[in-house]
């Protein structure tokens, strides 16, 4: 038991795990933003192409593709993912660097698909994924809001149990299904499938402005290459937040707070605690509003489904970044007292 508390605390510790993603992240991130602005400027402007002719001009649908990406990166069960599992890669002592920029791709193949499938002629499921009443809608509503929330209440507990016993330690019924979660999700690379199962509960205001976008376009006559640079782009700005987010949060749990009178485990207690409790809220929020919206389940449920979960991504990032800057100056100023 001391022997594991020990490696955990050691794998926290930034200089013991090396991490190589970083640079093969950034040329991803590089790639992606030179394709999507790169054919937008340079092929689809200069060619006079406008992707809706009654609408605005091929910049301005493109700016807004790439803003509709970085937005849905602050999704609250986006960050409470990507942040409960690079927390437990970071415990364990795995790279977790590119947690985010694998999740954010697996998200982004599925918008890429659905537009690919509007771009070869599939109109009417462009006409359900713009339709709220649609037999499209029914299945993704539940399908969505299900996967997210078991998986963050999965990870959640995880990181909980990590806190107060080691892996060998017995943990009721639950438990074997919980290990072969983690044996299934072991690797950033993992997260992809994460992301793309993420990815068919597309019933967020992002993607289905970026599905209209493109429906637009194939209306339009415009040439496919075209049309595909609309979630290339949201591609791009989904996976550059998406990435720094998981890179940052890596660095706040890898951190280790040192001079007299300052706690890892207290600060990893924290922020664990925090990080597990907010993914679990975000899960139970959405489960809430499935009860409520497909069962008709009414109090408490009607309640907390409709609690508003558009802020509560930045807040908690916000709030863990505070945590971290906090005990870093504090523990400096111990050690240099």
């Amino acid at each position: 038991m001391m022997r594991e508390n020990t490696i955990r605390e050691g794998a926290v510790d930034s200089g013991t795990v090396r991490d190589p993603g970083g640079p093969w992240a950034v040329a991803v991130i590089v790639t992606l933003h030179l394709v999507g602005w790169g054919l937008l400027l340079a092929a689809v402007i200069p060619s006079g192409i406008t992707y809706d002719s009654t609408g605005p001009a091929a910049l301005a649908v493109g700016v807004s593709a790439y803003a509709l990406g970085l937005r849905h990166a602050f999704d609250a069960d986006h960050i409470a993912a990507i942040d409960n599992t690079t927390r437990r890669f970071v415990d364990r002592g795995k790279p977790a660097s590119t947690v985010g920029l694998w999740f954010s791709l697996g998200h982004s193949s599925v918008v890429f698909l659905l537009c690919l499938a509007l771009v070869v002629g599939l109109g009417a499921l462009g006409r359900a994924v713009t339709d709220n009443d649609s037999s499209l809608h029914e299945v993704t509503g539940v399908w969505g809001p299900l996967v997210s929330s078991v998986f963050l209440l999965v990870i959640a507990a995880v990181n909980l149990r990590s806190l107060g016993s080691s892996d060998s330690a017995p943990g009721g019924l639950v438990w074997p299904v919980v290990r072969r979660f983690e044996r299934a999700v072991d690797r950033p690379t993992r997260m992809y499938a994460v992301g793309f199962a993420f990815g068919f509960g597309f019933d967020t205001a992002t993607e289905i402005g970026l599905l209209a976008l493109a429906g637009s376009a194939t209306l339009g006559a415009v040439p496919w290459w075209a049309v595909l640079t609309l979630p290339a782009l949201f591609a791009a700005g989904m996976s550059l937040l998406d990435t720094v987010q998981g890179a940052v949060m890596r660095r706040a749990y890898s951190f280790s707070p040192g001079g007299p009178g300052t706690s890892l485990m207290s600060y990893r207690a924290l922020m664990t605690g925090v990080s597990a409790a907010v993914a679990s809220f975000i899960a139970i929020v959405q489960l809430s509003s499935l009860a409520n919206e497909q069962w008709g389940w009414a109090g408490p449920f009607a309640w907390l489904g409709g609690a508003d979960l558009e802020r509560l991504g930045f807040a908690m990032t916000g709030f863990l970044l505070a945590v971290w800057a906090a005990v870093s100056v504090v523990s400096r100023r111990r050690a240099m007292s």
